[in-house]
């Protein structure tokens, strides 16, 4: 489900074990139009968050058997990937840093205007929209879904071409090589002497670009291909 901010309401995880701030989160989240489920305790927000989908979790460090960053680790290793705030009393330059470099999105220290923490939360949610969606000219890539559409049109991708479409946005609109896109595509780090890629770019620009008045995927002499709009 794609993370469109205008259309869709957000689903936030309060982890604290504190009942008052429980309380006082759920309320000014709720009251601020999002959606807002509490937990007790780590043991309680991983069943939650196995269990149920959200779009942000306000995290405590201290939590009662386990801790915050245990929560944290845990996520990230079964592959769950969504925004995390640390929201806590513990206000050491250290557990800043640490609570950042385990991948949290930004560190509240207690006490905190709510304000701000609501500030936070929508820059949080704002660039987490940004990086699901990438868009050249018309054609739009809804990374969390493995959607692609150009001009509101829905394009029939193969997994392949879909990974070759994604290379080249990488590339930023400039060349990217044959060799790179087999090495990222295929796995293959040498040139194996096909035309695997010249026949793939060839399928993707059919449904990419033939339909459509302007091409977007380009050939660059000697280099490879970009994809960019019009310059």
């Amino acid at each position: 489900m794609a993370l469109d901010w205008s259309a869709k309401v957000a689903r936030i995880l309060v982890v604290d074990d504190d009942p008052k701030v429980r309380v006082f989160l759920e309320r000014g989240l709720e009251e601020s139009g999002m959606l807002c489920t509490t937990a007790e305790n780590g043991e309680r927000a991983l069943a939650l968050l196995r269990a149920q989908s959200f779009d942000l979790v306000l995290l405590d460090v201290t939590l009662p058997g386990i801790q915050g960053w245990d929560v944290m680790e845990t996520l990230r290793a079964e592959g769950r990937e969504l925004p995390v705030i640390w929201v806590t009393a513990r206000d050491a330059v250290d557990e800043r840093i640490k609570g950042l470099q385990m991948g949290g999105d930004d560190y509240v220290v207690k006490p905190f205007a709510f304000a701000e923490l609501l500030a936070r939360i929508h820059a949080v949610l704002r660039r987490r929209r940004d990086n699901l969606r990438t868009q050249v000219g018309d054609l739009e890539i809804d990374h969390l879904r493995g959607v692609v559409t150009r001009g509101g049109k829905t394009l029939d991708l193969t997994r392949t071409e879909l990974s070759l479409l994604k290379r080249l946005v990488d590339g930023s609109g400039e060349a990217v090589s044959r060799i790179d896109l087999l090495q990222a595509v295929w796995g293959i780090d040498f040139d194996p002497g096909t035309n695997v890629v010249e026949v793939h770019i060839r399928r993707l620009r059919k449904k990419v670009d033939d339909p459509f008045e302007h091409a977007l995927i380009h050939t660059v002499r000697g280099s490879g291909y970009a994809l960019h709009a019009d310059r």
